[in-house]
């Protein structure tokens, strides 16, 4: 099976810390074990006329989950069954195992089939001494109180995502809180003197009962930046081994619509996709040079506002750590892009280089000022995109095309600067032909020729670690159809590393604005369209652009008057 659907190669784990909530949870889980091992005060033993009766096995101590986020979003693909004293696991297989999770996936089916359970697959069992190992590989085998089954690579079943509010026909999405694996032990479990453990019931499911161990969204800090216009949730990952006496290049991922912050959904935007985490697996990067990646969760107020925030908490963030200002980049899924047209015409000198996913159509008076700023950008849509329509983003790419045209740009430096690719449905591995971020990201060359962006790239820093960030993929796009930087929250996002608050501590999931199962519009139940039939998504899609351009003109002229542009 595809690696996009779930996880990245083990071998591209790399140790990078452990977060507040798997501390607190892995200490509470040890804990447990020094309760387990410690001597008990003596009791008599029961007997009856025959002599001493033989104790109860211990039932499961503890179920967790450990997630892992693919292109398609966050899914369970592993459970950890905790016991009362280290377990024998030579005899144990799949089989001695039941695993089962909702089959709901908030992109093809309504939130009404959340309670529906699927079995999942559990390709093999291990056993291991610390959980807390799991955070950065996948198979720490080692003698312990621990199984872990490893659940089968598939796209049914344990995906962690569901409906959150739905304000509008758009709703937004949020971490379970209540995630649905079940684990039923249909087999014996003995410890390793031979003792019985837990007996097999197949009558028994076990819930989960701690909170997951999420392997990418788990080493992001999450803080709150005050900008001039309101608070901005966002969260943050520096590299392992982070030297403020060097710089690195900066990845701001801008996510979908139903990845705003609603009030209940705090950093559901590292798992809705790879938009965040890709840039930390070389598996998907192609490259192993260090990045550091900024992801903001605007509250949806309009592009015009939201980019205003986000161009403040990038300026903010570039002041209080080691970013190489030639190397800021941005990348988007769908509504994002709105955030990324309006950030690279308004100030194309802080960016290098664009990735733009699956996106709206840029406003007319953008094209010319991002084509003055040169600010390289690759746009890439699904052909059979079902909420925002293939041809506005061809048409988008041919207004810029243009505007450099209309600047005396030679056409091989254009070439250079503005990229198009666009996909079939062959190129998804799932049928959401909305998110083209997944193809995008599963292509290392897009991701490299990002990373190769730079403003000046004649001059190399004396921190430059010398590593080639890739090389061009051959792709012909020529065919192709001054503010307040604010104020931070005291003690949210100290860069001392002192503050701050790691991890979302769930099991989360999510996604852009909603998608449906094959090449035609979504079920009136689906995802973030769960108000919608499935003939209006692209006239509401219209609608929504009309107004939104609207607002986000008045509210440029007033950021315009503000900064004195």
């Amino acid at each position: 099976m595809s690696r996009s659907l779930t996880r990245g190669a083990p071998s591209d784990r790399r140790p990078r810390g452990v977060t507040t909530t798997a501390l607190l949870t892995l200490a509470a889980m040890g804990a447990a074990t020094l309760l387990a091992a410690a001597p008990a005060a003596a009791a008599p033993a029961p007997e009856d006329e025959t002599g001493p009766v033989a104790a109860a096995a211990a039932p499961v101590l503890a179920v967790t989950p450990v997630t892992e986020v693919g292109s398609y979003g966050q899914q369970v693909t592993q459970v950890v069954l905790e016991y009362a004293a280290p377990v024998d696991a030579s005899a144990l297989t799949g089989a001695d195992f039941l695993v089962e999770d909702s089959g709901y996936n908030f992109r093809f089916a309504g939130i009404e089939t959340l309670p529906d359970l699927v079995e999942r697959d559990v390709a093999s069992v291990f056993t291991t001494d610390d959980p807390a190992r799991l955070l950065t590989s996948d198979r720490p085998e080692a003698p312990g109180r621990f199984v872990v089954l490893d659940l089968a690579d598939s796209p049914v079943g344990g995906w962690t995502v569901i409906v959150s509010l739905c304000p509008t026909f758009l709703c937004s999405v949020r971490v379970n809180p209540d995630q649905l694996t079940q684990v039923t032990q249909l087999g014996d479990v003995h410890g390793t003197d031979g003792a019985l453990l837990a007996a097999g019931d197949a009558a028994v499911a076990h819930p989960l009962t701690e909170a997951a161990i999420d392997r990418e969204v788990d080493q992001f800090v999450l803080a709150r930046f005050t900008s001039t216009t309101g608070p901005v949730e966002y969260a943050y990952r520096l590299p392992e081994g982070y030297d403020p006496a060097r710089t690195y290049p900066l990845v701001i991922a801008l996510p979908g619509h139903g990845m705003g912050y609603d009030g209940q959904n705090i950093g559901v935007q590292l798992a809705s996709d790879m938009l965040a985490t890709a840039w930390f697996q070389e598996s998907w990067t192609g490259t192993d040079e260090d990045v550091i990646v900024l992801a903001p969760q605007n509250v949806r107020t309009g592009k015009a506002t939201e980019g205003a925030q986000a161009i403040e908490l990038v300026e903010n963030f570039l002041a209080r750590f080691a970013v190489d200002s030639d190397r800021v980049y941005a990348t988007s899924v769908s509504y994002g892009s709105q955030l990324m047209w309006e950030m690279f015409s308004e100030r194309p000198e802080l960016f290098a280089g664009g990735l733009l996913t699956g996106g709206f159509p840029g406003d007319a008076d953008e094209f010319a000022r991002i084509a003055a700023g040169e600010v390289p950008m690759w746009i890439t849509h699904g052909t059979n995109d079902h909420l925002l329509p293939v041809a506005r983003a061809r048409a988008s790419y041919d207004a810029l095309v243009a505007a450099y045209v209309d600047l005396g740009v030679p056409a091989d430096r254009i070439a250079e600067l503005v990229r198009w690719t666009e996909y079939g449905n062959d190129a998804f591995t799932l049928p959401d032909y909305h998110l083209a971020s997944a193809p995008t990201f599963e292509d290392p060359a897009t991701l490299q020729w990002l990373l190769a962006q730079d403003r000046n790239p004649d001059v190399d820093g004396p921190d430059d670690p010398g590593t080639d960030p890739g090389t061009d993929p051959g792709t012909d796009p020529g065919t192709g159809p001054g503010t307040d930087p604010g104020t931070d929250v005291p003690g949210t996002d100290d860069p001392d590393g002192t503050d701050g608050t790691v991890g979302t501590g769930g099991t989360g999931g999510t996604g852009s604005t909603g998608s449906g199962a094959g090449a035609g519009a979504p079920s009136g139940a689906s995802g973030q369209l769960a108000a919608t039939g499935a003939d209006q998504p692209a006239l509401l899609a219209a609608l929504a652009l009309a107004a939104m351009a609207a607002g986000a003109f008045l509210v440029r002229q007033r950021v315009r008057t503000a900064r004195g542009a």
